[in-house]
């Protein structure tokens, strides 16, 4: 697991009129503050990759549909410099994924239904704190298929 990544299972709550599926409370160890929430939805097979947010952290949850989320670690002095991690999230494993600043992510959708992430940041979306590197670039040592 890569230093800083937090995982923690949610919990769906089902009846017969449908589903209430948690994703963070104010209370939750991992909530710092709120700085926003958005909704990515991404079409099977689609891989968005890659980006890092230089002081956001990010927190994903996958209430429709799967991804493959990879994160790579290439901050100096990190304990897991150079280390990929995957994570399967999603309907069928339903967590959320706490990404801390400086890491490299991306993901995909499986299956054959788009997939929706949640995503609840720290601070508002701001295009002077992001980097982003093209699939193939050489830099992140990961292979999509």
């Amino acid at each position: 697991m890569i230093e800083g990544v937090q995982i923690k299972p949610l919990k769906i709550f089902r009846d017969e009129r449908g589903q209430v599926m948690h994703m963070m409370r104010c209370d939750d160890g991992v909530f710092e503050r709120f700085g926003q929430i958005y909704f990515s939805v991404t079409n099977p097979g689609v891989i968005k990759a890659w980006k890092k947010h230089l002081r956001m952290t990010q927190h994903f949850a996958v209430p429709r549909g799967d991804i493959k989320l990879v994160i790579y670690d290439d901050r100096a002095g990190s304990s897991t410099q150079g280390k990929v991690q995957e994570i399967n999230v999603g309907e069928k494993n339903y967590q959320l994924i706490c990404i801390p600043p400086q890491l490299w992510y991306g993901f995909c959708a499986q299956g054959d239904q788009p997939a929706m992430i949640a995503n609840c940041s720290d601070i508002p979306h701001d295009p002077q704190e992001v980097e982003q590197v093209f699939l193939g670039d050489g830099r992140i040592p990961y292979s999509w298929v």
